[in-house]
């Protein structure tokens, strides 16, 4: 699903936009990667879902099928792909 980017946020510690955002459709959620950029300028990688339109924040749990639609979803990213491939000690 396409939502608006960016977009705003707003958490205990602090407010910023959701810059960039990579889903893909399992049989029953939408998982997804968001990167939020706070105001202060860090970043941090949000996994969630979305299910019959609503934002879930619990664990974000996908299969083998997903992780290689996740691969070719985030070959369309700028950053959040980037961020991953470090965080797999590729980058």
């Amino acid at each position: 699903m396409n939502r608006k980017i960016p977009r705003s946020f707003h958490m205990p510690w602090g407010n910023g936009q959701i810059i960039e955002e990579v889903s893909v459709q399992a049989p029953h959620w939408e998982p997804t990667i968001q990167l939020k950029e706070y105001e202060e300028g860090q970043r941090s990688l949000r996994f969630c879902y979305h299910s019959e339109g609503r934002f879930g924040r619990g664990p974000m749990m996908i299969g083998e099928e997903e992780i290689a639609q996740f691969g070719k979803a985030l070959a369309r990213t700028r950053w959040i792909g980037r961020m991953l491939r470090k965080m797999a000690g590729s980058d």
